[in-house]
């Protein structure tokens, strides 16, 4: 190979650059921007834990639909055995009832429309 030092010099440019943006977050510690939704209420838990709504909130609210429209259930057991009324206006817009500071922040920021409010409405808030 006559031409290994320029292909081994071309691989470690290539690296560097490719791995660039690692290190610089690791370094500056700046990490790229993620949305932090506003949360205004008295309760102290949500229907489940934080971590897991976060991932799986969507799946629990096409959970409660499929119980409360297919099935007539509306009781929601959690897993700490506290029970709740599955109900996406009712339960959960009690606390989170500003669409546009909490759904809408999150949901535009990962480019993801919402079809809640083809069938719901907004509460309204005193």
């Amino acid at each position: 190979m006559y031409d290994a030092d320029k292909i081994i010099t071309g691989l470690i440019i290539f690296l560097c650059l490719i791995t660039f943006p690692i290190y610089y977050n690791i370094a500056t510690g700046k990490a790229a921007y993620r949305p932090e939704p506003k949360i205004v209420t008295e309760e102290k838990q949500c229907v489940e834990s934080k971590g897991y709504m976060r991932a799986k909130h969507m799946d629990l609210l096409e959970e409660w639909r499929e119980s409360v429209v297919r099935e007539g259930k509306r009781v929601y057991v959690a897993s700490d055995g506290k029970q709740y009324t599955m109900s996406l206006v009712d339960t959960c817009m009690r606390c989170h009832w500003n669409k546009a500071e909490f759904c809408d922040l999150c949901h535009n920021y990962v480019g993801i429309r919402l079809n809640c409010w083809s069938c719901h409405t907004l509460p309204k808030r005193d």
